[in-house]
């Protein structure tokens, strides 16, 4: 591209000083060569007419047409210098190649019709004046011949220049477009990969979760019932063999819900290219429900532990005789969400506080649902059944609840138990 004075640096640039390629550096030294060699030769007929030495005409002309050299660089001044030297009829390829530079640069229209409107009026005179005295006779001629002259070494160059430019500046700006776009689509790219990235971190977080979820459940009362079997096996072989049943049923029930989910898993597997980051419909589907609170209640009874359910219904809500499904109806994460929570509460009442007792409170209100586990301290009379702790659990209740908008509180009582408290709200958030 043809610059009109700063230097510019950038990418592939391998020519000297203020040119941009090195065949663009060879393209103005030759053209000032031929230039500086025609306006020497010239430089001798106007040294002969204004009767100056033939070397010095000779001189002049070779530094004019050396001028050249600069047309990149410095455009309205080599223009300038071809209208300075039309008077000594020097310089056509000067002038022709210094205006075809000019228009083609980044100089203002104004500027290079005004130049070129100099440089015509100036040949023309010159021309006129030159062929006047051999056809005095012929003053139509003369001047049309003059008008020639001028459009001819003027109009094309400036033409031909415009149209370069404008080319010039077309393909620049396309090439801009394609460097955006190609810049935007790799962002798009970046953007997908960390959504994706993103996506499989939220699945392995939440089957992370659902595992814990089903399997800590089962297996802490296994190992409740396992050791109430143990202190029971020789004294009473019924209630012995009761547990043992216990524990049989709660083994094939976490198998159960095992191969459930990973069922689930396999079928509803997001594909590589999919950045959804919701659970599947059927994870939640297949999933437990409020109705199968009274159950999980019954479960941790039957492990010894003494469980209160406390369900009320919302004033305007239909009643339930079951207690636990009133106000049912709700979309399927909610009520999953809610059976965790009170699934895990328990099995932290399980853990940790072996012998107290234990509130479950379920409250179905306009557009909600709470729930809220509630231990006392324990009696100090029920064996710690050494069951592990990762940690993780209250983190899991939070991440559930939380993740539908919902509202959740844990912490230790002003009579050295423990609660757990959340509010789900009762539209999906999917």
């Amino acid at each position: 591209m043809t610059y009109t004075g700063d230097e510019r640096g950038g990418a592939g640039r391998d020519g000297p000083w203020w040119w941009e390629r090195r065949r663009e550096a060879v393209l103005d030294v030759g053209l000032g060569a031929v230039s500086a060699a025609e306006c020497a030769l010239e430089g001798v007929q106007f040294a002969r007419e204004a009767g100056l030495p033939g070397a010095l005409g000779v001189l002049f002309g070779f530094v004019v047409g050396a001028t050249l050299v600069l047309r990149r660089r410095w455009p309205i001044a080599v223009v300038l210098v071809g209208i300075a030297v039309t008077p000594a009829a020097m310089g056509f390829l000067l002038s022709v190649v210094a205006l075809y530079t000019l228009a083609s640069s980044e100089v203002p229209r104004r500027i290079t019709a005004t130049l070129a409107s100099m440089s015509m009026s100036a040949t023309f005179v010159v021309m006129y004046l030159r062929t006047r005295e051999g056809a005095a006779d012929e003053p139509t001629l003369v001047i049309s011949l003059s008008v020639f002259v001028a459009v001819a070494l003027t109009v094309p160059p400036v033409l031909f220049g415009l149209y370069i430019g404008a080319r010039r500046r077309l393909m620049e700006s396309l090439q801009e477009r394609a460097d955006s776009l190609e810049r935007e689509l790799s962002l798009l790219a970046d953007r997908a990969e960390e959504r994706a990235e993103w996506a499989r971190t939220e699945e392995r977080t939440r089957i992370a979760r659902e595992m814990h979820d089903v399997v800590a459940h089962r297996v802490s009362l296994m190992v409740v019932h396992a050791a109430a079997l143990q202190a029971v096996a020789a004294k009473d072989p019924v209630k012995a063999a009761r547990n043992a049943a216990l524990v049989g049923d709660m083994g094939r029930q976490a198998l159960t819900e095992l191969r459930e989910m990973l069922g689930v898993l396999r079928a509803e597997a997001p594909k590589p290219a999919a950045v959804a980051v919701a659970a599947p419909a059927g994870c939640f589907e297949d999933g437990p429900s409020l109705a199968e609170l009274e159950a999980l209640v019954g479960q941790s009874r039957a492990a010894g532990m003494v469980v209160e359910l406390d369900v009320r219904a919302a004033v305007a809500g239909p009643a339930d005789p079951a207690g636990a499904g009133a106000g049912a109806g709700y979309p399927a994460e909610v009520e999953q969400t809610a059976y965790r929570v009170v699934q895990e509460a328990l099995t932290n009442c399980h853990k940790h506080a072996p012998g107290a007792r234990v509130v479950v409170r379920l409250a179905h209100r306009d557009g909600e649902v709470a729930m809220q586990v509630e231990n006392g301290p324990c009696d100090g009379k029920a064996a710690e059944p050494g069951l592990p702790s990762g940690g993780n659990g209250l983190v899991g209740m939070r991440e559930r609840v939380l993740g539908l908008g919902g509202v959740f509180v844990s912490g230790p009582t002003d009579d050295g138990g423990f609660k757990v408290s959340a509010v789900l709200p009762c539209v999906s958030r999917a």
